[in-house]
């Protein structure tokens, strides 16, 4: 080969790097899977500490397996809040995982019980894994399942130890699970504030609950401004950029 030749540009061209192989999909699925587990320790030992049992709580884990709704259920009940708020709440925040199912599907083309169980694993994280190795798509039904197979698996233990630890403590003050439940929200939403958008519909969902807190029972301004949330996020776009 002459020196004037060009490099050989491979299959992906020059500059462009092969996609990822399942190895490195499959561990970065395992990190997401371990950080939420984590959170689902907080979560298992709140959800005691509000008046769940053991059994509720990991009930909750296995059947509406949604961080956000699951802190925001009970944050309401622990505020003092009715059932119907926490239950229209937590509804309201999980209504966006009916949405990944929804744009999932042409991709994922499941059937039968495999597609109730890909609706239950539609979740943030999952989706966006399955987006970002958007090809081949082999890759990203391979990135779906695994993450979210792992974070099922990880969110359930990590709820179930959090559940039996807080039996243990008793006293929700004790290890300050009394003010858990904010921290662990605003854990959830800070890296999901990635642009003016979404600043102004947290801060206009914030704004609705701070204005209606003295005024209405606990647990409703929450709804609220989740119902805020919910209808700001549908609108389009181009409303936000200037």
């Amino acid at each position: 080969m002459s020196g004037s030749e060009p490099p050989s540009t491979g299959r992906y061209g020059r500059g462009v790097a092969p996609p990822p192989t399942r190895r490195q999909i499959h561990a970065k699925a395992v990190s997401i899977a371990v950080a939420s587990g984590a959170y689902a320790i907080s979560y298992g030992a709140i959800a005691v500490a509000t008046g769940l049992d053991v059994w509720q709580t990991q009930t909750l884990s296995l059947l509406m397996f949604t961080g956000a709704s699951q802190f925001a259920f009970v944050g309401i009940l622990g505020a003092g809040g009715g059932m119907v708020a926490a239950v229209l709440t937590a509804l309201l925040l999980g209504a966006r995982n009916g949405i990944y199912s929804m744009s999932l599907w042409p991709r994922l083309q499941l059937r039968g019980g495999r597609r109730l169980i890909g609706a239950q694993l539609a979740i943030d994280e999952t989706t966006a894994m399955s987006i970002a190795h958007a090809e081949p798509v082999e890759d990203s039904r391979y990135a779906f399942w695994v993450t979210g197979l792992w974070l099922f698996a990880l969110w359930n233990l990590g709820t179930l130890v959090g559940a039996l630890g807080a039996t243990v403590i008793g006293d929700p003050g004790t290890f300050g699970l009394d003010a858990a439940t904010a921290a662990a929200l605003l854990a959830l939403l800070w890296p999901r504030l990635v642009d003016r958008q979404m600043w102004a519909i947290t801060l206009a969902a914030a704004g609705v609950a701070i204005v209606l807190t003295p005024v209405l029972q606990p647990g409703v301004p929450v709804l609220a401004a989740a119902v805020v949330a919910l209808v700001a996020g549908l609108l389009p776009t181009r409303m936000w950029v200037r």
